[in-house]
């Protein structure tokens, strides 16, 4: 009877950590991602042909024998290299830009229908002009992320300065304070969340930017692997490409939340 009755509240124990195994996020999230690729390995064994869409299988020998010829950190230190400096130079120019817009609203309102256009204009577009002033070297796909994530940063930053309460800034000006001080103890700090909130936009734009400029003048990086791909009708390495983008972009963006998650604590 003893054994019985001890032996319940350990069970009952195992069933309920067994129970938050599951219920965890990253669990779940691992189970999801699990389904996707074990439903993608089946459908093309037997659903299709897998020349149109790969099977994780032979998307991760690819990876090996790219990590084994050291191809696979070649082509990704040259994209990363090219988004996170166009990143950093997007996200220094742009908060500036917009604490200045803020600063001085007159300006904002002649110059606001402008960056709307320029935020709106397909960048694209401007890659080809790019590539005319830089070459096909680094500084063309920097400057290309920069114009995708720069604007980003403007608009964000100079919605969150108007959105605050202006009683606390007024004060502080009534008491002697600086326009630097207010700045630095007042604005930065409100418009933190919308900094770190723009950051998580602008990682996936500052690759893409990275991309656009790879593909259409280049000679690494992942857009150039997979656009040699696509060229020789290689779906595995087209895929491949693919697959380390997004890995890429997870991860930054797992970054970016958990920093986020760190610096905006004290709002809690």
């Amino acid at each position: 009877m003893l054994e019985t009755t001890s032996a319940a509240p350990l069970a009952s124990a195992a069933r309920g950590s067994g129970s938050r195994f599951f219920k965890s996020l990253f669990v779940q999230q691992t189970l999801f991602l699990t389904v996707v690729v074990t439903v993608w390995e089946i459908a093309g064994a037997y659903a299709f042909d897998p020349f149109w869409s790969s099977r994780p299988s032979l998307i991760g020998e690819r990876l090996w024998v790219l990590a084994e010829r050291g191809d696979l950190t070649w082509h990704m230190s040259a994209t990363l290299t090219e988004a996170g400096l166009g990143l950093a130079m997007g996200s220094v120019i742009g908060v500036a830009l917009g604490l200045l817009m803020a600063r001085y609203t007159r300006a904002a309102q002649i110059t606001e229908p402008l960056f709307m256009g320029l935020y709106s204009l397909p960048r694209v577009a401007l890659a080809p002009l790019f590539i005319l002033w830089f070459g096909i070297g680094l500084p063309a796909k920097v400057m290309m992320s920069f114009s995708m994530v720069v604007f980003v940063f403007v608009l964000n930053v100079l919605e969150g300065v108007r959105s605050l309460d202006r009683d606390p800034i007024d004060l502080m000006r009534s008491m002697g304070a600086s326009n630097r001080y207010i700045a630095r103890r007042v604005l930065l700090p409100a418009v933190l969340t919308w900094i770190m909130a723009s950051f998580r936009i602008s990682v996936g734009l500052a690759l893409i930017g990275a991309l656009v400029g790879e593909l259409i003048g280049s000679s690494k990086g992942l857009g150039w692997y997979i656009e040699r791909s696509a060229g020789q009708l290689d779906t595995t390495g087209v895929f491949t490409g693919i697959v380390v983008l997004i890995a890429i972009a997870m991860v930054a963006n797992n970054v970016v939340a958990l920093v986020s998650n760190r610096l905006t604590r004290w709002r809690a």
